[in-house]
């Protein structure tokens, strides 16, 4: 087999087994959703925060020199100011009325849902490419760097499956958006094969602006909606899962 057969066999990997496990929520009888779904975001928090601070913003300072490293953080400082922007546009683009049912309590937004699924795309695309660089490296350091990022994609994907289902996609919809942001992975391996020289300079702030995602969406969207639940059980609960949350990606990281 040739190494960009390799490349792409292995970037579709972790999206197949992230699809694989997300599917299985699709068996939950959907009128069980308004009980789980809540304890599925305070585990996606716990997620995305881990991701973006443990990983990718990691990933970025070490790839980057010294003298970057305030460039990098500007870089995550823009990508939030952006994706407020963007989201501000895309709610004035489904609502005019604060009184629309894109503000209904205890959802999100679907503008929440697109910026989920647009950051997961970016992270996605960069570990494609991550993954190609390994395989240049070596074959063998290709396919354990492929699994150990199918390992920390999967319990991010159920998170953002989560997000999406409470953004008020459908079931069959917020799969298809889980799959079709997952062949990033491929996109970023196949690109990354051909000039991964031309774009190894700036991975660093493409790292750094999938993180500004994730903390955007992270503190923007899922804190707002955790806070809407007052009681002392409620809370300990949240705080259970955004522990799991973090100690999931923490133990595959």
């Amino acid at each position: 087999m040739s190494l960009l057969a390799l490349i792409i066999c292995f970037t579709l990997i972790g999206g197949i087994l992230s699809v694989l496990s997300v599917s299985l929520l699709l068996l939950i009888p959907q009128n069980h959703h308004p009980k789980i779904l809540p304890h599925g975001v305070s585990f996606a928090l716990g997620a995305l925060l881990s991701v973006a601070l443990l990983d990718l913003l990691p990933d970025a300072l070490a790839m980057a020199g010294p003298d970057q490293h305030q460039q990098i953080l500007g870089t995550v400082l823009l990508g939030i100011l952006g994706f407020f922007l963007l989201e501000k546009l895309l709610l004035w683009r489904h609502c005019h009325s604060d009184h629309c049912e894109t503000h209904q309590e205890g959802h999100f937004h679907q503008p929440a849902g697109t910026l989920i699924v647009l950051g997961d795309a970016i992270h996605n695309f960069v570990d494609g490419i991550l993954i190609a660089a390994a395989f240049l490296t070596d074959i063998q350091l290709g396919v354990v760097t492929s699994l150990a990022v199918a390992a920390h994609e999967i319990p991010q994907e159920v998170g953002d499956f989560a997000i999406l289902l409470q953004s008020g996609y459908s079931r069959m919809k917020a799969l298809l958006f889980n799959l079709l942001s997952s062949l990033a992975t491929m996109v970023g391996g196949v690109i990354a094969y051909f000039s991964l020289g031309d774009i190894h300079e700036q991975l660093p702030y493409i790292l750094a602006l999938a993180a500004s995602s994730f903390i955007y969406i992270a503190v923007a969207d899922l804190i707002p909606s955790l806070h809407q639940k007052t009681t002392a059980r409620a809370g300990l609960q949240q705080i259970a899962l955004i522990l799991l949350g973090v100690f999931v990606i923490s133990l595959t990281h």
